[in-house]
């Protein structure tokens, strides 16, 4: 067993405190993502296409809370080899059974594994990440899970129990149980940064698989009998935005992952993360497709009834396509949590944008530039109780440049420090990069998402942050940055505070067949 870190010295100064935090919790997001980058940098000289065995972890526990309270959490991880049989990747982790529906983290592990004897093998790990929310005991929301699982390969995908401790590391959750693990077995494709302009060999799918990203604006319509958990009906509309993103398996089906926060109705805070299916077909050629999908995963928060965190919904839509790579959804379904009273239901319109369409082979052979960036945040947030209290945010940040210059970018942050364990952040925007000067380029972006719980004040939910940063390349793909901001809120009265944030960012290309 790997053990978390020791707790912190009690008679150390808090604000010195929360700085060796922030510090801390920066180097390892540092040296988390630099471990990711070893094996393509090693690998740089085998060709333009670089090809990492990775896997997508699914995992299941319950977990002892405070007062003899069982929770059941359900875990989602996607692992990249870094070699010398390391892996690291982005998680997130989330409530499922009890009673404490809403709760989440999003981080990073880091791992090791290798076979012992035939088909059986061994992985230990370690999973870091901010969040909370349900009204779990979570301090900051600073969560440590170390973990040793014990997995059997079948081929495609490995099974097996693990044995892990889940700890809040300045809240009263520390647990340690048995588990499932299920993981499927796939491949990281991608092009190094400085390789982006070679040409290559076009086949299969690259980057994570996905091949299309929707950006979503809807609503939910409480249906009679939902109710908060504060006490009293939950009726007025909630305004929701998210993100999609979806791959296909063959002409109709398809499967993908989405997730969204609550922006406006008095419930800010409210998160959702889902896993869906989906099918779909086209009933005039390049103009408008039908289909119709359900979804399975987690939700809660903002005061909303979700018991103890399961959410399903289903619906139906059209697709009307505006260009070969954009088209516009309209939606409408029904939503509910088996375990609370939370019943809707919602309506969306989305644009979908096509990253990656394999079955088109008319479409031009591509590779678009692409960024992931981990890092953390701090800012003085302004709080319920009327008080203003600097907290600290893990930030994980995906970009997709639509042209030389010019990147799409969604991000998710979670809070991990400064008493505000449960606070999320969803947003989406525009960035622009300006072209590197020697070792050093800068950036600017717009956007626009939602943001609630841990007692922040973010008035409904809807915010902007603008922001701008600098960087310098530390590596072939690699580069360190830091950059300046601030979030606000749409409404009076809430949210507003300059932002600072560090980040490390691995850029890379995604080849594929597309519009781009």
């Amino acid at each position: 067993m790997i053990h978390p870190l020791a707790p912190p010295v009690p008679h150390m100064p808090c604000r010195r405190l929360a700085q060796a935090r922030w510090l801390r919790s920066a180097i390892a997001c540092i040296a988390l993502a630099a471990g990711s980058l070893a094996a393509a940098q090693a690998q740089d000289d085998t060709g333009p296409l670089v090809v990492a065995p990775a896997q997508l972890r699914l995992g299941i526990e319950k977990v002892d809370l405070p007062g003899h309270e069982k929770m059941g959490l359900v875990g989602t991880t996607y692992l990249i080899d870094v070699g010398g049989g390391f892996q690291a990747g982005p998680a997130v982790y989330g409530a499922i059974s009890g009673h404490r529906g809403g709760l989440f983290t999003l981080g990073g592990e880091l791992a090791w594994q290798r076979p012992l004897f035939g088909p059986l093998g061994v992985q230990l790990g370690m999973y870091a990440g901010g969040g909370g929310g349900g009204s779990a005991r979570v301090g900051g929301g600073l969560m440590l899970r170390p973990h040793a699982d014990l997995w059997w390969d079948f081929g495609p995908y490995r099974a097996g129990v693990s044995l892990s401790q889940v700890r809040f590391a300045n809240g009263d959750i520390d647990s340690r149980q048995l588990g499932l693990v299920w993981s499927l077995n796939t491949d990281f494709r991608f092009v190094p940064r400085q390789r982006l302009g070679e040409p290559l060999d076009q086949g299969g799918r690259s980057g994570m698989g996905f091949d299309r990203l929707q950006a979503v604006f809807g609503a939910y319509k409480p249906r009679a009998g939902a109710s908060r958990l504060s006490g009293g009906p939950l009726s007025s509309r909630i305004g929701f935005v998210g993100m999609r993103l979806e791959r296909s398996m063959g002409d109709n089906l398809y499967w993908g992952v989405e997730a969204a926060g609550a922006a406006s109705g008095g419930v800010a805070g409210y998160a959702e993360y889902l896993g869906t299916l989906g099918t779909e077909t086209t009933v005039w050629s390049n103009v408008l497709t039908l289909g119709a999908r359900a979804a399975l995963g987690m939700g809660g928060g903002g005061d909303v009834d979700v018991g103890g965190g399961l959410l399903a919904k289903a619906g139906v839509y059209g697709t009307v396509r505006l260009t070969r790579e954009l088209g516009l959804s309209l939606e409408g379904g029904y939503t509910v949590a088996p375990q609370g009273t939370f019943k809707a239901w919602h309506a969306a319109a989305s644009l979908a944008w096509i990253l990656d369409d394999p079955t088109d082979l008319t479409a031009p052979a591509r590779t678009a530039r692409t960024e992931w960036v981990g890092g953390v945040e701090r800012y003085a947030a302004l709080r319920r109780d009327g008080s203003t209290r600097t907290l600290q945010a893990v930030t994980l940040k995906a970009n997709r440049f639509v042209a030389s210059h010019v990147y799409l970018t969604g991000q998710a942050h979670s809070g991990y420090g400064g008493g505000a364990g449960g606070y999320t952040v969803g947003l989406f925007g525009l960035g622009v990069q300006t072209p590197s000067f020697g070792r050093f380029h800068a950036g600017a972006e717009a956007l626009i998402g939602a943001a609630g719980g841990g007692g922040v004040q973010s008035q409904g939910g809807a915010i902007t942050q603008p922001n701008a940063y600098v960087g310098v390349d530390i590596g072939h793909s690699l580069s360190l940055r830091v950059g300046a901001g601030r979030i606000q809120s749409l409404r009076h009265g809430g949210l507003r505070a300059n932002v600072l944030d560090v980040g490390l960012a691995f850029t890379f290309g995604v080849p594929g067949r597309g519009y781009l």
